[in-house]
């Protein structure tokens, strides 16, 4: 990948959106990852208006360390840059109190950790409404079309997808490009979602790089037959997500009525 010119071509693509768009720039939700880190620092290159907001929801603190650093840095490198904070901690507690009460489980646990997202996303829109900006997603290609890692109108609650078409090797050659903080290039990843300290490789079963693989290897026609061993595993479970997942990446279906029933 021509690191250095990909980078041109999203920024340029970014600032000619939002200007045909009639927008002043963009707001981003800054999780303390790679994934809003290298977007927010694209749409600060655009020299358009970006606001970085943080919405911690009992947040791990080394999180949130790393968001305030980035912010801090992209603050002091573009003068188009500002910040937010929006503690959803109380409004998820609220949320949970008001639901009825059900059993603990993995269910209910995976429920809770979508509605973080989407408490999030609501959150987004709001600023955008009052500024005039854009929603920028942070998804990447595998997680977008390959696995579907992601909440369905959560963080792929968007109105713009800049780094979607970049599998996850590509960000973060994109980060050591564009300077993100070392503290973030060198983190796993991780959703934030459930309060803990799982990664993402925790909850697929596999890494990025695994990821990538299989998504190139089911392009080229592959199936379980041409594998064994770790790599049988890594495209069954790859396979397997998009699959269960094509709910997020298609359209939504619309009902059409018949011409001789209307």
């Amino acid at each position: 990948m021509n690191t250095p010119k990909v980078s041109e071509h999203i920024v340029q693509w970014l600032k000619e959106y939002a200007t045909n768009a009639g927008v002043n720039g963009f707001v981003i939700g800054i999780s303390g990852g790679i994934d809003s880190a290298v977007t927010s620092t694209l749409c600060a290159k655009t020299g358009l208006s970006t606001l970085c907001i943080e919405l911690p929801i009992h947040q791990a603190e080394s999180q949130v360390n790393r968001a305030n650093e980035h912010i801090k840095q992209l603050k002091e490198r573009f003068s188009n840059v500002t910040e937010g904070e929006v503690n959803l901690t109380s409004t998820f507690e609220n949320f949970k109190n008001i639901v009825p009460k059900v059993e603990k489980s993995a269910k209910t646990d995976l429920a809770l950790a979508n509605t973080r997202a989407r408490l999030r996303m609501t959150t987004l829109y709001y600023f955008a409404g009052l500024h005039g900006l854009l929603v920028a997603g942070t998804g990447n290609k595998v997680e977008d079309f390959g696995v579907g890692f992601y909440t369905k109108y959560g963080d792929g609650g968007v109105d713009l997808s800049p780094i979607a078409d970049l599998v996850k090797s590509e960000v973060f050659d994109l980060a050591a490009h564009l300077e993100v903080p070392q503290s973030i290039q060198k983190a796993q990843p991780t959703d934030g979602l459930f309060g803990d300290s799982r990664t993402d490789e925790d909850q697929i079963g596999a890494s990025y790089d695994e990821l990538e693989w299989a998504m190139q290897m089911q392009n080229e026609g592959k199936s379980n037959a041409d594998f064994s061993d770790r790599k049988l595993e890594v495209f069954k479970i790859y396979t397997r997500l998009n699959r269960i997942n094509q709910h997020k990446m298609v359209p939504i279906p619309v009902c059409e009525i018949p011409s001789n029933l209307k």
